[in-house]
């Protein structure tokens, strides 16, 4: 059985979870690299990819996630109470006023409760729109990517650093969450999302779910939100519903009824699940509402 589609001036020196160290970017390096977001040949075939501006005007969510884009996008911040952006030389920090105001709202969470910073991965382009690569959803402006490790507290004068690659969760083989990484704090922050009646789904790694399924106390309703999905071990994938003021997006069915930690839970541990077969075909794109092809047409104007 399978569950929702996802479709994912001097330099510091950063420690890193793994105690290996990372020079951010420089002033004049990180400033081009914001203009192009990724690699320039990526970028030549993808002209969502060379927007380097949200378009003007209110906020609307055109279409899904997986076919769709975004008008009147904000961009986070490099960082603020309780989080910090990471990799934005990628320009893939922009996303609906919601889903940047949830943001800032789980971070300050988080900072009071457990005194530490989320690290946010993409959201979505400044327009929306597929991605060159690393996903085929983030394309509406509901999506975010946020670390399950989490980075040491702000301390005053500091230059938000730049982690390099989150850590896995996950043991090697799939099987389970690594009890050296995976603890209480992981279990709070996919809590709290997860009962913000403005997500709409989140997707981990199968093993994070089952972790989830056992350790839940009380209410299990938040537990339907999380959904499995191959690879997602090192991060969480959150979904917003469709926000007020966009007629044009295009909601995903109804979770199934139950806490999903049973029977569909079960088959991500199975053989087919492991080892999934190719398709015969490449799956096609889905077409772009045609309100998009004149967001990107008037790219320039932004």
């Amino acid at each position: 059985m399978r569950a929702d589609n996802p479709r994912e001036n001097a330099p510091n020196r950063i420690p890193l979870p793994n105690g290996r160290w990372r020079r951010s970017c420089t002033g004049a390096m990180l400033a081009a690299a914001l203009l192009v977001g990724v690699a320039p040949e990526a970028n030549a075939a993808n002209p969502w990819a060379q927007v380097a501006d949200p378009s003007p005007g209110p906020a609307r969510v055109i279409g899904e996630a997986a076919a769709g884009c975004i008008s009147g996008a904000q961009a986070l911040p490099d960082s603020g109470q309780g989080f910090l952006v990471t990799k934005r030389t990628r320009h893939r920090f922009f996303g609906h006023p919601e889903l940047v105001e949830f943001i800032r709202q789980l971070g300050a969470k988080t900072d009071q409760h457990i005194g530490k910073r989320l690290v946010i991965g993409d959201l979505g382009q400044p327009r929306g729109g597929p991605m060159p690569n690393g996903h085929r959803s983030h394309q509406s402006g509901l999506d975010a990517d946020i670390w399950l490790w989490m980075a040491p507290p702000y301390r005053q004068g500091e230059n938000p650093p730049e982690p390099d690659e989150a850590p896995s969760m996950v043991s090697g083989d799939d099987s389970s969450v690594d009890p050296g990484r995976w603890g209480q704090d992981q279990g709070w922050l996919l809590k709290q999302v997860a009962s913000n009646p403005a997500v709409d789904r989140i997707f981990v790694n199968a093993a994070i779910k089952a972790a989830l399924c056992t350790e839940a106390e009380g209410d299990r309703g938040w537990l339907a939100k999380v959904r499995p999905w191959w690879h997602h071990r090192a991060h969480l994938h959150v979904r917003l519903r469709c926000p007020p003021g966009s007629p044009t997006c295009v909601s995903q069915p109804p979770l199934p009824a139950g806490d999903g930690c049973g029977s569909e839970l079960a088959w991500w541990f199975s053989d087919e699940a492991k080892t999934p077969r190719p398709p015969t075909t490449p799956p096609a794109e889905k077409p772009l509402p045609k309100e998009c092809n004149a967001l990107v047409a008037d790219k320039k104007k932004g």
